[in-house]
């Protein structure tokens, strides 16, 4: 699959949040497109606190899985 936007790099503190909760293999069972959003919309964000919390919702729908962006998700 070829991504239609830029790919938006991994940053170290989401990185760090995926390995501490063990969900690096779920992020990477995810589809390009979804990684790829998921990392722009934290990054995206303007204020810290922001960021931590979709930061958290992206490790809270990976745990959980079959969401994304709250939306039903069938992986």
């Amino acid at each position: 699959m070829v991504l239609k936007r830029p790919l938006n790099p991994m940053p170290d503190d989401v990185r760090a949040a995926l390995v501490a909760r063990g969900l690096m293999a779920a992020y990477e069972a995810r589809p390009p497109y979804q990684r790829n959003d998921y990392l722009w919309w934290i990054s995206a964000a303007k204020r810290p606190a922001t960021r931590q919390k979709r930061l958290a919702q992206m490790l809270d729908e990976l745990e959980r899985g079959g969401v994304y962006m709250r939306m039903r998700w069938n992986g």
